[in-house]
């Protein structure tokens, strides 16, 4: 990952338990096919 300076876009917190990231990026919007680099 590189490292950024400055970020230019929206911080919104979800204050819930067990978050739904579907709704938050829905599959459609999503650009990478393959399940490297998505974590650990």
């Amino acid at each position: 990952m590189e490292k950024f300076n400055t970020h230019t876009g929206l911080v919104v917190p979800l204050d819930v338990a067990n978050v739904d990231t579907d709704q938050i990026i829905p599959k459609q919007f999503l650009q990478k096919t393959e399940r490297v680099g998505f974590g650990v």
